[in-house]
Parts: structure tokens; C-alpha cells; sequence
């Protein structure tokens, strides 16, 4: 059997509501994706690229991205955590045509 990788996405264009900080500052939350709960903690750094983007950018979107962790009763855990904030742009509206 040829051995894999699964990787995971979450999108998520604003920041999560109901934040947990744990002793080590960590900040703990959890995403419905589709009907399963999520949970996700992550370094004060990272958590800061969330805040940041929030205050910053008008329309954004953040990819959090990580491995299947264990399984909680209604989704899972997810482990390795990283995020990759951008500013979402506004689209152009498009020239009609026969100008």
C-alpha cells in the first residue's frame, strides 16, 4: 500500500467568538466545519495573525491549516496548527459587453 499525507484547510473569514486561554496563553476554540466540530489551540504568534487581520483588513479570510488530531464526540482535534491570513479584495465589476 502506497503510504499518504492527509493534510487539512479551514477557511474562516472572521475571527472565532467563544476564545478560551489556557495557562500557557494559548488561545482554544472550535469551528463547526459542515456539521463537525473542530478544535483548535494555538501559540499567542499565531493567534496574533488572526487579531491582526481582523483589525487590518476589511474582508479577509485565513487558512488554518493542520493534521486530524483524535476524535472528540461530534469532530476532532486538530494538531499542528498554522495559519496563512489575506486580504480578500473586492471584486471589479466586470464591463458589459458591447462597450
Amino acid at each position: 500500500m502506497t503510504t499518504g499525507k492527509l493534510e487539512l484547510i479551514i477557511k474562516i473569514n472572521e475571527l472565532p467568538t467563544d476564545v478560551q486561554t489556557n495557562k500557557d496563553n494559548w488561545k482554544t476554540f472550535e469551528l463547526d466545519c459542515d456539521g463537525r466540530v473542530v478544535s483548535v489551540a494555538l501559540k499567542p504568534k499565531i493567534w496574533k495573525k488572526l487579531e491582526d487581520a481582523a483589525t487590518n483588513y476589511p474582508q479577509w479570510v485565513a487558512a488554518i491549516a493542520g493534521k486530524m488530531g483524535e476524535s472528540t464526540s461530534n469532530g476532532f482535534v486538530l494538531s499542528e496548527p498554522n495559519i496563512q491570513v489575506f486580504e480578500k479584495k473586492p471584486k471589479e465589476p466586470k464591463p458589459e459587453a458591447g462597450q
